[in-house]
């Protein structure tokens, strides 16, 4: 049976949002029933595309790896798009992340203004594209679109700490943006090729003058990542901008910042691994070091603050540190935990930017929530309270789903969190044959790692305390199904990310042995042909 069809599965994730927020843009917002049908549909096939993608690269594409050249033009002179185990789970995390904050928006954030649901399509095409594009050009121009979709989406439902958080988190993608297209010249004028799996062919064959002008242009082209992805000092702008998002679009923002991660993952593994001769683990150590000051940073914001949704940010910046000194560590069994901690910190941290104003209505319930709503957010058409029963159970599900996602981004015992660390940890005790053993910067790690979840466990429990316990004025909230459902949804995913761990673990070590031993990636890229014409009688 031939396959030759599944290889257009990798383009979907790009079309169906583009094409999806594209017919959206005329609908008026009487259609919101409509819009939200469509939006939602458009989700669900994402999904699907992105199980699929799992399946096929895990299983039935030689390599796991399947190039899509866009326009018939073969690597490295046209558009590539590539889909490997790695990339496929990537999809599969945004489908759910995008699914549960729909859900969640339905009732009342998705009201407010016309284009949200544009936005939000246009939003998941950038992002479908960034973890699929081979080419750094095209992966600027789908960072754009993904930054211009937030742009809109983080202005929505506007009140005045919004606008001034927006300006500021527009100002500092701007100046990344300006960065990247930089160091994209710089690499480009140096190696004549910016399609990565090219570049990574090339490397070896530099003057030393000309590898010089190229790790100039990958420092500033991973000025621009690590700006996205938070790195100390770069990450100033996320608490603020954690805070002021409505809840739908900070469960976004969370996996934005994880794209920048994942962008500096698959550069640097691809193009500086251990036999790129001279340029071999170049900026490793400032990933470690950086990463490592990430933490501290992130872990000192967390005990420093009140604000539950700027906790919610520096929770997102220590996972993001962390992340960036597993790549930095450079050792293949411990980007697998790093990976099973990427899916597992972002799932946490999502649910629980949503569930913070469910539990904000436990202090003010019923119409003095409305009340304060309608203040703070400072728009005229906004919607009203979702209809709900404020009922003991709600307040149960709240304290309950509270302590399952404290539980978590601390990475205590028993769910994702404590899996995915206990992994880290095992992988740099025991990095296996022929991998150097653990020193002194794998135990400065380790203990950051430790630490920054005793302090995420103190200063989330000491919310958890003035919340639930301690509150002068406590209420039955009222939520509405759509609202607590996606936080359930999600809370469930991270349970069978626990119960599921060692074919999860699995599937993320073969996805890291790819990225470790990059030849088999490199050579079907670049030598597969263009698919050939019809034949002529």
């Amino acid at each position: 049976m031939s396959l030759d069809w599944t290889r257009h599965l990798v383009i979907v994730p790009v079309l169906l949002p583009l094409l999806c927020g594209a017919l959206l843009v005329p609908l008026t917002e009487g259609r919101h029933r409509l819009k939200f049908a469509a939006s939602y549909a458009s989700v669900l096939g994402l999904m699907a595309t992105a199980l699929a993608l799992v399946l096929f690269t895990d299983n039935r594409w030689p390599g796991g790896v399947q190039p899509y050249f866009a326009a018939n033009w073969a690597a490295p002179f046209g558009i590539a798009l590539v889909a490997d185990r790695l990339s496929s789970i990537m999809l599969v995390l945004t489908a759910l992340l995008a699914l549960a904050a729909l859900h969640y928006a339905q009732p009342r954030w998705s009201r407010i203004g016309v284009h949200f649901h544009s936005l939000f399509q246009f939003l998941l095409m950038g992002i479908n594209g960034a973890f699929l594009t081979h080419d750094l050009f095209n992966l600027f121009v789908f960072f754009e679109v993904m930054l211009a979709a937030s742009y809109g989406l983080v202005l929505h439902g506007y009140n005045v700490a919004r606008l001034r958080a927006s300006m500021q988190y527009i100002a500092v993608n701007l100046v990344a943006a300006l960065l990247f297209l930089i160091g994209v010249a710089l690499i480009y004028a140096t190696t004549g090729t910016l399609n990565m799996a090219d570049l990574a062919g090339r490397i070896n064959t530099l003057a030393p003058h000309a590898l010089g002008l190229l790790k100039v242009g990958v420092s500033v082209l991973a000025l621009a990542f690590l700006a996205k992805a938070a790195m100390w000092p770069l990450g100033f702008w996320l608490p603020t901008t954690y805070d002021a998002a409505s809840p739908p679009v900070a469960a976004m923002l969370v996996l934005m910042t994880k794209v920048g991660a994942y962008v500096v993952l698959r550069i640097w593994l691809l193009v500086f691994p251990e036999g790129a001769g001279e340029a071999a683990r170049f900026g490793y150590d400032a990933l470690l070091w950086g990463g490592m000051a990430t933490i501290v940073f992130g872990a000192a914001g967390m005990l420093a603050t009140d604000g539950v949704g700027r906790m919610a940010g520096y929770a997102a910046i220590v996972s993001s540190g962390t992340l960036l000194a597993v790549i930095g560590y450079g050792q293949a069994p411990l980007v697998t935990a790093g990976l099973y901690y990427y899916l597992a910190s972002t799932i946490a941290i999502a649910a629980f930017v949503l569930l913070i104003e469910l539990v904000d209505r436990i202090r003010t319930p019923g119409a003095a929530m409305l009340a304060l709503t309608m203040e703070a957010y400072a728009v005229e058409d906004m919607p009203a309270e979702p209809k709900g029963r404020g009922v003991p159970a709600a307040m149960a599900f709240l304290s309950l789903a509270f302590a399952a996602c404290a539980l978590i981004i601390a990475g205590l015992p028993p769910l994702s969190g404590f899996v995915a660390k206990f992994g880290m940890f095992h992988a740099l005790v025991n990095p296996g044959p022929g991998l150097p053993p653990i020193g002194a910067r794998g135990w400065t790690l380790m203990a950051l790692v430790i630490g920054s979840g005793l302090v995420a466990i103190v200063s989330l429990m000491r919310f958890g305390v003035r919340t639930f316990w301690a509150a002068e004025t406590v209420g039955p909230p009222r939520l509405h199904a759509a609202e607590a459902l996606p936080v359930a949804a999600l809370l469930l995913a991270s349970v069978l990310l626990t119960v599921q761990a060692q074919p999860v673990l699995d599937y993320l070590g073969r996805a890291s042995a790819d990225l470790h031993h990059p030849a088999l990636y490199l050579d079907k890229v670049l030598g597969t042909p263009p698919v050939p014409g019809p034949e002529t009688p």
